[in-house]
């Protein structure tokens, strides 16, 4: 079976359900679903509102961008320390008390980092905030797999996608907003510590907020079981289906199994390690970029939070309203040639934001960059998670939270290094570079799986 499978459901005459278009599927989901993305909205106004409120508010605490790179690797650090514990501990106390942990304790967390101002507190602070945070990324992709059924898929993971960076970016408009409204209360500059910190505070509240439904989270069963109960076709059953076909095809008596035809499995290890080296390089890419590019923005062009926000919110909203695109680019073209294909085009683009010589080229480019990454979000998702039976879907989940939090902590790390010590484009080359192997992997390690059809 090819490794690129189409994200449509098979299904055969005699059951196949009435077709629906993709806009009517959303209004056909399980409740689990729905609570899941309100809490995604949530997440994505507080990360939002904090990626453009905790780097700046370092800055104006005077801190460099050495040090607001490090602080910035914080958080995925302590996801990086806390991943496999808070799997492990879905598995074992299940995943809607880890999901309902990190709904309160993140939120409170966050609000501390923005009280504090000495810089072992600050670091200290944001690691435990990480660590806390780590749990939703744990858990919200396998229950949202577990919620759905192939079919519905990807438009559910585009839709999460959408939440989470596009309506989630309005967080920015706020972010940038907040502190004009403080400075103007308090009579100080939007760009001093007590009008960011407020808009570090507000970040958290919605973190808090939106978890509180949270508490009506029904616990899924394993997605084995639950595809068993509802009659669905595991990936083991639709393997032995489309060796079937290929037999007929060929005119081969179909008897049982066929060796021969069906490829054979590759070891875990290998195939996970195929799957998170990709993912681990191109998120120190991404990471070299997305954490500090608010920040360029502020010492490049001198931008102050209210501009800086409204940029960002239409980055953030058009890219989101793109992602929602997927379902139908998945139709087209396969999962991998749209994923590989977006990471070879984002990479000149990172370099033209860096050496852009005015704000609408680098504001051009990063629009373009935010349109593409969003797009691949949902897609290399779903592409990720078919390439391993059901029942392994919640442990490649807690690696590839690790390879994000091993490659946000790096990349953010090397690229404040970088714009401290040699310049600020320099980063955006390292991220560039990144984006240019993690695509040639992908292709090296799946690429050749199409012709094994």
């Amino acid at each position: 079976m090819s490794l690129v499978s189409d994200s449509r459901e098979p299904t055969s005459p005699r059951n196949s359900p009435p077709e629906r278009s993709s806009l009517s599927l959303f209004f056909h989901l399980p409740r689990n679903v729905y609570l899941l993305l309100f809490f995604t909205l949530g997440k994505g106004f507080q990360l939002s509102i904090a990626n453009l409120s905790l780097p700046y508010y370092a800055h104006s605490l005077g801190y460099r961008p050495d040090f607001i790179g490090l602080f910035s690797a914080m958080p995925a650090l302590g996801a990086l320390i806390g991943a496999v514990p808070a799997g492990m501990l879905a598995d074992r106390v299940g995943r809607k008390p880890v999901l309902l942990m990190t709904a309160l304790l993140s939120p409170l967390f966050l609000a501390i980092t923005g009280l504090l101002t000495a810089a072992p507190l600050l670091l200290a602070c944001n690691l435990v905030q990480g660590l806390a945070s780590t749990a939703y990324w744990v858990t919200n992709l396998p229950l949202l797999i577990e919620s759905t059924t192939e079919r519905q898929r990807v438009g559910v993971l585009a839709l999460n996608s959408f939440l989470l960076l596009g309506i989630g970016a309005l967080g920015n408009l706020l972010g940038g907003a907040i502190p004009g409204f403080v400075a103007g209360i308090v009579h100080a500059s939007p760009a001093s510590a007590i009008p960011l910190r407020w808009g570090v505070l507000v970040a958290a509240s919605f973190t808090f907020i939106f978890g509180l439904p949270l508490w009506f989270l029904q616990e899924p069963k394993r997605a084995v079981q639950k595809g068993e109960e509802r009659g669905e076709q595991t990936d083991h059953e639709r393997n032995e289906r489309q060796v079937a076909e290929v037999a007929v095809t060929a005119n081969l008596p179909v008897t049982g199994k066929l060796p021969v035809l069906e490829p054979r499995e590759k070891p875990s290890f290998i195939l996970f390690g195929q799957l998170l080296l990709p993912d681990l390089v191109f998120t120190m890419g991404e990471g070299a970029v997305v954490a500090l590019i608010q920040i360029y923005f502020v010492l490049r062009f001198h931008l102050l939070p209210g501009p800086l926000g409204i940029i960002f919110t239409i980055s953030g909203l058009a890219g989101g309203i793109f992602s929602l695109t997927a379902p139908l680019f998945v139709k087209r073209w396969s999962k991998l040639r749209i994923v590989t294909t977006v990471q070879y085009l984002s990479a000149p683009l990172m370099v033209l934001i860096g050496f852009a010589p005015n704000m609408p080229l680098a504001i051009g480019g990063e629009y373009a960059r935010s349109f593409m990454r969003t797009l691949i979000e949902p897609v290399y998702a779903a592409f990720a998670m078919e390439q391993v039976p059901s029942q392994r879907r919640g442990t490649l989940a807690g690696f590839y939270s690790v390879t994000w939090s091993i490659g946000f902590s790096i990349g953010p790390t090397v690229a404040g290094w970088l714009q401290t010590n040699v310049s600020l484009s320099m980063s955006f080359v390292f991220g560039a570079c990144c984006l240019l192997l993690a695509p040639s992997l992908l292709l090296l390690f799946f690429g050749r799986k199409r012709d094994a059809r």
